[in-house]
């Protein structure tokens, strides 16, 4: 009885993560839209004028359906490589979204589209949660994401991507999301370790 019980408690769990999925890509396939799309592209001066939704929404909207399909590719990757309970992969979605969204006000970008930046913060946040629960492969891929967004802030990202996604690619979201994702992972060890004691 009992294994049967924990079979029917993962195929909810599994539900609810593919559910979380297939949600997040059909929003971001509905942003393709063109009328949606310039309404939720992070654009400066919109979000100065009181626009504040475009703050998250950009990160969500995407300049072709290239870049759409690489960003949604990513997103699920991370998802079966980390397996994430469905409320821990949507938090940390929405807020490394929410993130790179404030902190692009730090560049000189004036209009920014693309899950990326995200990506790179909910890599960076699921792969040292690992390292730091004891999974000592998990620093592997921390340290891979550090050189990655490091090698693209000293010599630029590929030219072969810029022309594929029609677009610049945003390496200051990359860094912004990663550095989110850094940070959401060591304030929640260190608030584990808080209770523990």
């Amino acid at each position: 009885m009992n294994y049967f019980r924990l079979c029917l408690l993962n195929i909810n769990h599994q539900k609810n993560r593919y559910f979380a999925l297939l949600a997040i890509s059909l929003v971001c396939l509905g942003l393709q839209w063109p009328p949606l799309a310039a309404l939720s592209a992070w654009n400066r001066p919109a979000i100065e004028a009181g626009q504040w939704w475009r703050i998250l929404t950009g990160n969500f909207t995407h300049t072709n359906f290239t870049h759409l399909g690489m960003n949604l590719a990513g997103l699920w990757i991370i998802h079966f490589v980390f397996q994430p309970s469905s409320k821990k992969w949507l938090i940390s979605l929405l807020a490394t979204s929410l993130m790179v969204g404030i902190s692009l006000f730090l560049s000189r970008m004036q209009v920014y589209v693309g899950l990326s930046g995200a990506l790179h913060g909910m890599f960076a946040y699921l792969a040292l949660q690992e390292a730091l629960q004891g999974r000592r492969s998990s620093w592997l891929l921390v340290v891979g994401v550090i050189v990655k967004v490091v090698w693209e802030q000293i010599f630029g990202a590929s030219s072969n991507t810029s022309e594929l996604i029609n677009a610049r690619v945003a390496i200051e979201a990359h860094l912004a999301g990663m550095l989110a994702g850094l940070i959401l992972a060591i304030g929640e060890w260190l608030r584990s370790k808080k209770t523990e004691k």
